[in-house]
């Protein structure tokens, strides 16, 4: 039994600030990453050429140094903007919108090739049909490419939750009492870390397994009814 010295409630309490940070940042990366992927497919060359630097700056930058970058430079430039409307007091950027910001702009670039993967394996005469038949594009998508966009994308959007979640601990360096901050602050006061990074691993695992498991799940539930000869 791991020995916590009363800091237990602190973990749980970062365990579930990670949670929140983790489903905000896949919710907005979702939208970003459907949005670059659209624009990578887009006939207008400004729009692919803006999805093509937005996933080139993501891969080339480490998540970290785009945190910091976000973090400082976004509070700079809010802050710059509300002085020139007349604003006198300071304002600067919450670590929860920084660190969910980032998580979200760095999953929705990797987002962006997997749902262009999706989006091109979708069979063309499907789509060709829907518009015979008299569908609007909005019902073409929704009925016809939505569904089976979802289905090819999953795999590769598990993945990216997983690797999230992890990058979840980043945020620690600008100070919001997620999980790896609690651990630093517990194994500070009692001159323990072996104990309170253990434990932070073990609820890392726990969330991981609990993940894989849904993922699994929600894989086959999305296969169903879905020809394989």
């Amino acid at each position: 039994m791991i020995e916590l010295h009363g800091y237990g409630p602190l973990l749980a309490d970062g365990a579930w600030l990670t949670l929140r940070v983790a489903f905000a940042s896949v919710a907005l990366g979702l939208v970003f990453g459907l949005l670059g992927a659209m624009a990578k497919l887009s006939p207008s060359v400004v729009l692919r050429g803006a999805a093509t630097a937005y996933t080139a700056i993501v891969r080339g930058l480490p998540e970290l140094l785009l945190l910091l970058i976000i973090f400082y430079g976004g509070s700079l430039l809010v802050q710059s903007v509300w002085q020139e409307l007349g604003g006198e007091s300071y304002i600067e950027i919450k670590p929860f919108v920084a660190g969910t910001f980032t998580l979200a702009f760095v999953f929705g670039a990797y987002a962006t090739e997997v749902f262009r993967g999706a989006i091109l394996a979708v069979p063309k005469g499907q789509v060709e049909a829907a518009y015979a038949v008299g569908m609007t594009r909005l019902q073409m998508f929704r009925r016809i490419m939505l569904p089976q966009v979802w289905r090819f994308a999953l795999p590769g959007l598990g993945n990216l939750w997983l690797v999230l979640l992890k990058d979840t601990s980043l945020i620690s360096v600008i100070n919001l009492n997620e999980l790896m901050y609690a651990a630093r602050a517990g194994a500070g006061k009692t001159h323990d870390p072996f104990t309170f990074f253990t434990a932070a691993a073990l609820i890392y695992l726990a969330f991981t397994i609990v993940s894989m498991v849904v993922l699994q799940y929600s894989e086959r539930r999305a296969q169903r009814g879905v020809r394989t000869g």
